[in-house]
């Protein structure tokens, strides 16, 4: 018996005792208070007033989505570190790619389509593009309180002097908590410019297309909305000229205001206990199981916390969250391979559930960007306002152009989400509903896949052959092109590409399909996740 008392205390031997600070909160501020001088800002005149620039004729606009072959893919993650697991033997596995909605966007190989190219198929023209593009990396938000809480209760057992640690969690003896809420971090921002820059190689020559009238590029009123989008029109446009380049429309986000990049706060049962956090019911489910070696590992590494299994989540949460925000986190490689991919399907199961073909309002969510997009293609103005389309702005052919040859809006992971399922990509809800309890192989739903920070959903619209007038659709998710085989009148091709017609023909009846009254407003409590797969609640 004494033996075993001496082999539980052991790893306590040469236990870290914590710094009095361990746990707070670290917040910084710049520029510093008083800095601002404007005497002093006359020495630094702009470039406008020193003159000198140089020649400056421009050049022919790129095209490379017609041209380019082979694809330039978004791999890489620089200048953040590229984390390793607890058994990161294999350099292979990608941990960043198994956080979810919080991972980096990274190009998606297929998603069923394995000979289809993002470069448009030969022979065919580009007319028009239509992109809905998450903002990029960002910080903790209200609803995601994991993190600090985690912060609180190291900090907690600092105050009471009750915190030791060892091993793997030595670091938390003098560990502090630095994120911010809910803005963009710096590779938020340099992904959101590298994107715009990306997207005028891909898309520019569209814009000769504009002859008496600018762009008009919408997001909503939340900071980090905001600086998405001028983040990117800053890389797609120039750094000294996009203000004037483009018009950028602002759509106020907030409970009651319809905005279809903002849809769940017009849909009060996404909202709701029972609906609405359905998909943190499911995946809490998972965690329960996919969790408890961990527990096992890291709880005789700490004494003065108890590691419940939402403190572990929120471990792996902050993972993810400070290396988008501080480049590098310790919290990664405390969790094994297989701990990764079982957070990774944490994730699916919260969106499949929350805002995708599990939940019953996921389509109505994605109704009105839907209706949005079929006015658009048809150049149609909208007369019915039956969804989270915004009856003023939408009615103006000021605010809500339908001849325009580029159109970008932004929106939040859970707007593409729904959008997705409102579409009716079938091939993306394959193999559902999900199960709580096990990963089913080969699944069709991850969301690093679908809803990454800096997601893109693009829709390309060409003539094949090429001629002025479009004749097909088809569309990326994050470079891959899905297959549009769930809309009536799309039939199966290699490319992903469906007829207009066609197309839109099956919009109008998807559209119909979905009743957004019902589905958002009606009293009902959560149907059996069984019976849904289509975003719908059930006949």
């Amino acid at each position: 018996m004494l033996a075993i008392v001496l082999l539980l205390a052991l790893p306590f031997c040469n236990a870290e005792s914590a710094s009095s600070y361990a746990g707070s909160t670290v917040v910084d501020s710049y520029p510093p208070p008083g800095a601002t001088n404007t005497a002093v800002d006359t020495y630094f005149p702009d470039a406008s007033q020193v003159g000198y620039a140089g020649p400056t004729p421009t050049g022919a606009e790129p095209a490379a989505i017609v041209t380019a072959v082979p694809f330039s893919k978004v791999e890489g993650v620089f200048p953040l570190s590229r984390p390793n697991s607890a058994d990161g033997a294999d350099t292979t596995f990608n941990v960043m790619r198994h956080w979810g909605n919080f991972a980096p966007m990274y190009s998606v190989e297929s998603f069923g389509l394995p000979d289809a190219s993002p470069v448009i198929p030969e022979g065919c023209g580009l007319n028009a593009v239509h992109l809905l593009m998450r903002h990029g990396a960002r910080y903790p938000a209200p609803d995601e309180p994991g993190p600090s809480q985690f912060a609180a209760e190291i900090h907690a057992a600092t105050s009471k002097k009750a915190l030791s640690v060892t091993g793997d969690l030595e670091f938390l003896a003098t560990w502090t908590y630095k994120l911010a809420t809910t803005i963009l971090t710096p590779f938020g921002r340099e992904s959101m410019f590298s994107n715009g820059v990306a997207f005028r190689y891909r898309y520019g020559e569209l814009l000769n297309a504009f002859t008496d009238h600018l762009p008009v590029f919408r997001t909503t009123s939340i900071d980090r909305m905001v600086d998405a989008a001028l983040t990117f029109a800053a890389g797609f446009f120039d750094v000294r000229t996009y203000k004037t380049d483009y018009h950028q429309e602002i759509i106020i986000q907030d409970n009651n205001f319809n905005n279809t990049l903002a849809p769940c706060e017009a849909c009060p049962n996404a909202n709701s206990e029972d609906i609405g956090n359905f998909g943190d019911t499911q995946s809490s489910k998972w965690a329960d199981i996919y969790l408890q070696d961990a527990r096992r590992r890291l709880q005789p590494m700490i004494k003065g916390v108890n590691l419940t299994i939402p403190l572990l989540v929120s471990m792996q949460e902050l993972c993810a969250l400070e290396t988008v925000a501080l480049g590098y986190s310790k919290f990664c490689d405390l969790f094994t391979e297989e701990e990764w991919e079982g957070y990774e399907y944490y994730a699916d199961l919260d969106f499949w559930y929350t805002c995708g073909p599990g939940n019953p309002t996921g389509a109505a969510q994605g109704l009105g960007y839907v209706q949005e997009l079929v006015s658009r293609l048809t150049h149609t103005p909208i007369n019915v306002w039956n969804s989270s389309t915004n009856g003023t702005l939408d009615s103006s052919n000021i605010t809500f152009p339908l001849d325009q040859p580029i159109y970008v809006d932004f929106t939040h992971g859970v707007g593409i989400a729904s959008v997705v399922t409102a579409l009716n990509f079938t091939s993306l809800a394959a193999t559902g509903p999900l199960p709580t309890d096990h990963i089913p192989p080969h699944r069709s739903y991850i969301s690093s896949q679908i809803a990454p920070f800096s997601s893109q959903l693009v829709a390309q619209v060409l003539s094949c052959p090429a001629s002025e007038e479009p004749t097909h659709i088809r569309f990326l998710l994050n470079d891959a092109v899905v297959p549009l085989t769930g809309i009536h009148g799309c039939t199966e091709d290699s490319n992903g590409l469906c007829a207009l017609p066609s197309f839109i023909s099956g919009m109008h009846e998807r559209i119909g399909q979905i009743d957004f009254a019902h589905d958002c407003f009606a009293n009902y409590t959560m149907p059996n996740p069984n019976n849904i797969t289509n975003g719908r609640y059930p006949s």
